[in-house]
C-alpha cells in the first residue's frame, strides 16, 4: 500500500489479472444476491416493470405468453434484471478497488462520490427510461400501424425490448460522473471536451443507433438528445471539478 502522497503502486500484468478475477467475483456475488431477493418479489417487479407498456398499449393491446416456461424463465430473466440496479453500489465500488491502485493516494479520496454519483445516476437514467422514454417509444410503436391493427405482444419480446433499453439509458448516465473523475485527476479537461463537441454528437448517435432494440429514428433519438445534454453537462463537471494531475513532490503532503 502507497503511503499518503505517493505515486500508483506498481503491479504486474498478473497481478492485475488476479485482481481483476477477485473483484468480477465480488460482484457476481453481489448481484447473485441481490437475484435472490429480487426473485422473491418476481410478480411485483413485473408489474413495476410492464406498468408503463400497459399504459401506453392501444385500446385491447394485451401481453402473452406463447410457451408454458415463459413466465417462469421471464421472472428468472427480469429478478437478475432487478439484481444488477439493487447491487450497483457494490459493483461500483469493485470497478473502484481495481482502477485505485493506479491512482495517487489524494486521488483515491474521490472513492464516495465515485460510488455515490455513480449509484445515483445510473439508477436516475433507469427511471428517465421507465418513466420517459420507454412509454413514449412504446406508444410510437404499437399505435404506428393505426387501428386496424390488434396488439398481442409477447412478454418475453417486451422484456427483451425494455432490458436492454433500460441499461442503455442507465450507463448513458454515468458519463457525468466518469467525467467528473477523469477530470479530477487532471486527464480530461472542459476545453477538450468543447472541442470534440461535434465528434462526440456523431459518436452518441451511433451508440444511440447500435444499444437502441429497434431501428427506428424516434427511439433512437429518445436517447441521443439525453446524451448530448449529459455531455454538456460534463463539461461543465469538468470546468468545476477538473485540475491538473501533477505527481506531489513531497510524500508527505497531501
Amino acid at each position: 500500500m502507497s503511503e499518503p502522497g505517493s505515486s500508483p503502486d506498481k503491479m504486474t500484468f498478473l497481478e492485475h489479472l488476479d485482481e481483476l478475477r477477485r473483484r468480477i467475483i465480488v460482484a457476481l456475488l453481489a448481484v447473485t444476491l441481490a437475484f435472490g431477493v429480487c426473485f422473491t418479489f418476481a410478480r411485483q417487479i413485473f408489474d413495476f416493470l410492464m406498468g408503463p407498456l400497459r399504459s401506453a398499449l392501444p385500446l385491447g393491446g394485451k401481453l402473452i405468453a406463447t410457451t408454458v416456461p415463459e413466465i417462469f424463465l421471464l421472472y428468472l430473466k427480469m429478478s437478475f434484471f432487478a439484481g444488477i440496479f439493487l447491487a450497483s453500489p457494490v459493483v461500483l465500488t469493485q470497478v473502484w478497488l481495481f482502477i485505485a491502485p493506479g491512482l495517487y493516494q489524494r486521488e483515491r479520496r474521490y472513492a464516495v462520490p465515485f460510488i455515490f454519483f455513480g449509484t445515483g445516476f445510473f439508477l436516475a437514467g433507469a427511471a428517465f427510461g421507465h418513466y420517459v422514454v420507454f412509454p413514449y417509444a412504446s406508444h410510437f410503436l404499437t399505435t404506428y400501424g393505426g387501428e386496424g391493427i390488434e396488439v398481442l405482444l409477447t412478454v418475453s419480446q417486451v422484456f427483451s425490448f425494455y432490458s436492454k433499453f433500460i441499461l442503455g439509458m442507465g450507463l448513458v448516465f454515468e458519463i457525468p460522473t466518469v467525467v467528473f473523475v477523469l477530470a479530477r485527476i487532471g486527464l480530461v479537461t472542459p476545453h477538450f471536451l468543447w472541442s470534440k463537441f461535434r465528434y462526440a454528437v456523431l459518436l452518441i448517435f451511433v451508440i444511440a443507433a447500435v444499444i437502441t432494440p429497434t431501428p427506428d429514428v424516434v427511439t433512437q433519438s429518445l436517447l441521443a438528445l439525453p446524451m448530448i445534454a449529459l455531455y454538456v453537462l460534463s463539461i461543465g463537471v469538468a470546468w468545476l471539478f477538473g485540475r491538473k494531475r501533477q505527481a506531489p513532490e513531497d510524500p508527505s503532503q497531501d
